[in-house]
């Protein structure tokens, strides 16, 4: 097992590794929507949101030597399921061939009062 810090990630909030590399596969944090480069959390626009950490993650993927093209399971946790369809018109542009595994939950919080937490599985 190896522990990754992409240098494209933003910064872990607590103590935990933002990736780790096992027997083949990239398991990759839950990621918030945060601007790598202002630090800023994005709120109240889920479309935006979910751009940022797709975004995000592919940058930490392809950092890390795999792809978008590689993700095998996705979880999304979401504070207002209702905003579903918007999720899903933003990550259909990041999935549109390949369309890995996915649950979609809503729960009651998140870290730093987040709209949304998305977390990856990916081969490497």
């Amino acid at each position: 097992m190896q522990m990754l810090s992409p240098k494209s990630a933003p910064k872990a909030i607590g103590p935990y590794s933002i990736a780790v590399k096992s027997n083949g596969f990239i398991f990759i944090s839950g990621q918030l929507p945060v601007d790598i480069e202002t630090g800023e959390l994005i709120k109240g626009d889920i479309k935006k949101a979910t751009s940022v950490i797709l975004k995000n993650v592919k940058n930490i993927l392809e950092e890390v030597g795999s792809s978008l093209e590689k993700v095998v399971k996705v979880n999304v946790y979401m504070k207002d399921i209702s905003k579903f369809s918007e999720f899903n018109e933003i990550y259909g542009k990041f999935f549109e061939s390949h369309k890995p595994a996915r649950a979609v939950v809503q729960v009651s919080g998140l870290p730093k009062d987040s709209d949304i937490e998305i977390e990856f599985i990916a081969e490497e």
